[in-house]
């Protein structure tokens, strides 16, 4: 008999996929593990996705997104031709990883803990990986990516804020990076920065290598509709359109285009349900200092911690006994920390009352 395997590529035998946070259907559960938005979406974006819903759907969507791009491009100071929309940042980032860092003979320079999807992306396209370690305390030295001018570079991927650290650098570091590497794509990963840090948008125009890719998931509350972003100079913009229709011309349906346009919209909703969370996030982490946990700053919409008195599996296991999930990961260096999304006002009591009952045992 074939066996099964022979049927594919070569090179699929030697992918190692991404493994998302859980999504388990759990009655009452508190689930602190995904960082997604613990407010619902605006409520004009419902209307709009509801709008969208009732006509047009035997119709193709706009392969371009125009009235979407113009919208982000508008609201950050950028033409809509600097502007990149796909299926959420997850597409795009994969989209970016094609375009910019297959460079034959040069490494990819990467943090030894951020998101571990990049590493996905490289196993998937063959692009060699440069790791570069974090310094003291998780933080990300910018100078730790200088090569020598022998040494030529694929690119530089940082997440900012860093996930799952929480922490961020400032505008200057970003630029540090840029001029680092002028030759090459710097991509920054934003998928957090509405919740405390400097979006690099603002140094688009200024720097023709830097691209910065965003997401409607997290500050807009928009995780099941996936919609991110990109914005770069027209160049680089141009060749993701490349990727992109070399790919799925249509990337954003009806739905998601309407929704996403509406949520950009609604500034209001946007900065409410914003600071909610960075008042929340600034509450439980004092609450779990008095615990007796180490919590790195987080400029994010979650906390990363340990406990030099427990260990964090056993932790993380002890919440989910009593329906509260967060995120525990197996990598060496952070193996005993947890990430904790920040949720309601309610759902951070009831974490931090399950905690005092479990460090009490």
């Amino acid at each position: 008999m074939t066996p099964p395997t022979s049927f594919c590529s070569p090179v699929v035998a030697g992918l190692v996929p991404y493994v998302p946070g859980e999504q388990p259907v759990i009655a009452n559960l508190i689930k602190l593990n995904t960082n997604e938005n613990p407010y619902p979406p605006s409520p004009k974006a419902l209307a709009a996705i509801r709008s969208a819903a009732e006509q047009g759907l035997q119709l193709y969507p706009d392969p371009e997104s125009s009235a979407l791009r113009l919208a982000i491009a508008e609201r950050h100071g950028l033409e809509p031709a600097q502007v990149f929309v796909g299926n959420g940042s997850d597409e795009v980032l994969a989209h970016a990883f094609f375009a910019f860092f297959q460079q034959p003979g040069c490494p990819l320079l990467l943090p030894d803990i951020t998101y571990s999807f990049y590493e996905v992306y490289c196993g998937l396209y063959g692009i060699a990986m440069e790791i570069v370690p974090l310094a003291e305390g998780l933080a990300l030295d910018v100078h730790a990516f200088a090569r020598a001018a022998s040494a030529p570079v694929a690119g530089v991927v940082v997440a900012n804020p860093n996930a799952p650290t929480g922490r961020a650098i400032s505008l200057v570091e970003v630029e540090t990076l840029l001029r680092l590497h002028p030759q090459r794509v710097v991509l920054v990963d934003e998928a957090y920065v509405d919740f405390g840090a400097e979006s690099a948008l603002a140094l688009v125009n200024r720097h023709p290598n830097l691209l910065v890719v965003q997401t409607l998931s997290k500050s807009r509350s928009l995780a099941g509709l996936r919609v991110g972003f990109a914005c770069g100079q027209a160049h680089l913009i141009d060749a993701l359109n490349r990727v992109k229709n070399s790919f799925n011309s249509y990337p954003l349906d009806r739905l998601a285009q309407a929704g996403a346009l509406a949520a950009m919209g609604d500034e209001t909703y946007f900065e409410t349900t914003r600071q909610a969370v960075i008042h929340t996030r600034e509450g439980l982490a004092l609450q779990l200092e008095d615990l007796g946990f180490e919590v790195l700053p987080s400029q994010t919409n979650f906390l990363f911690v340990r406990h030099p008195g427990h260990d964090a599996a056993q932790l993380a296991a002890a919440l989910r006994a009593v329906g509260i999930l967060v995120r525990h990961f197996r990598t060496p260096r952070i193996a005993q920390y947890l990430r904790i999304s920040i949720g309601t006002p309610a759902q951070c009591d009831a974490l931090v009352a399950a905690l005092q009952r479990i460090l009490a045992a």
